[in-house]
């Protein structure tokens, strides 16, 4: 599946920090999905959800210091993870 768009929290539309999106729109499911949601599926479909931005880096369940749920692209040579240069709505 592809991740092609993510909303952020309210509030934090400029902001870099993964734990601070909201929800990641599935191209293929055709809608928005919490990021916990996303999280919780990645645990038990490891590797099928990927960023539709080269080079595709898969998504991969994180969790904070605190504690919250959230999800990463596998780490690249990119300076900022690439689930936060999708377009944002």
């Amino acid at each position: 599946m592809k991740a092609t768009k993510i909303k952020m929290k309210s509030g934090c539309s400029k902001s870099n920090d993964l734990c601070e999106i909201d929800s990641i729109y599935l191209e293929e499911m055709g809608t928005f999905y919490k990021k916990e949601l996303v999280h919780d599926y990645l645990l038990s479909n490891p590797n099928s959800i990927y960023v539709n931005i080269y080079p595709y880096p898969v998504l991969q369940p994180a969790v904070s210091p605190l504690g919250e749920k959230y999800v990463r692209s596998e780490p690249n040579s990119t300076q900022k993870d690439n689930l936060l240069n999708l377009p944002r709505c």
